[in-house]
Parts: structure tokens; C-alpha cells; sequence
């Protein structure tokens, strides 16, 4: 991805997880939650997105001590120019080396992992 892309793995993460979080913005400890990345780390790649116009940060409204990132449109944009190649590089690093395994019993066994 950053060879390709210029967007390192960190920032395309947390892009694609405002991307489906509902209104397109997550609080700041949420998304770092779901990166799996300290506060501290995606304040750092927040801080990057915002610099580049893809995220703002913005007061949470339910308490305004907190902080949203908020997915731009730009940000999507960016996203969906990145999603093609983040596809090729999971299928080349990873699916490739799962030829000859049935991934619908694979995915199966994780889903029981994950639940």
C-alpha cells in the first residue's frame, strides 16, 4: 500500500472504519479502539489524515469534552482510489496462499472464532 499507494496501512485503516461508521465519523478513542492502535497513535494518524484533508476532528455534541474524526469527502475519495489496490495486496499476501482450502469453511471457522 505504500509503495503503490502512498497511504500507509494506519491511515487506510482508519479511513476505511469512518467510512462505515454511521455519519461517517467515530470518537477519537472508538476509532482508536477499532484500529486497535492507542489514543495516542491515531491522535498521530488522525492528525496526518487532517493535514492531508481527509478526516477533520470535530467536538463530540453529546459532551463536548471529546473528539470525533470525521471522514471527508475528499477522505472518500481517497479511500475508494486506495480500495483496489488494498484488495490486490490482501488476495497476493494472503488468499493466494490459501489455494487448495475451502474459504467458506475457513471463513466459517473464524466467524466461531471471532463470536
Amino acid at each position: 500500500m505504500v509503495r503503490e499507494q502512498r497511504l500507509p496501512n494506519t491511515e487506510y485503516l482508519a479511513l476505511m472504519h469512518l467510512s462505515e461508521a454511521p455519519g461517517r465519523h467515530l470518537r477519537m478513542s472508538d476509532l482508536a479502539e477499532v484500529c486497535e492502535m492507542s489514543l495516542s497513535g491515531t491522535t498521530r494518524v488522525v492528525h496526518r489524515l487532517e493535514s492531508q484533508g481527509f478526516v477533520q476532528r470535530v467536538r463530540c455534541a453529546e459532551d463536548a469534552r471529546g473528539w470525533n474524526a470525521v471522514l471527508t469527502d475528499v477522505g472518500f475519495r481517497r479511500l475508494e482510489e486506495a480500495w483496489p489496490a488494498n484488495l490486490a495486496a490482501v488476495r497476493r499476501h494472503f488468499l493466494e496462499h490459501l489455494t487448495g482450502l475451502d474459504l467458506q469453511k475457513l471463513a466459517a471457522a473464524f466467524q466461531k472464532v471471532a463470536t
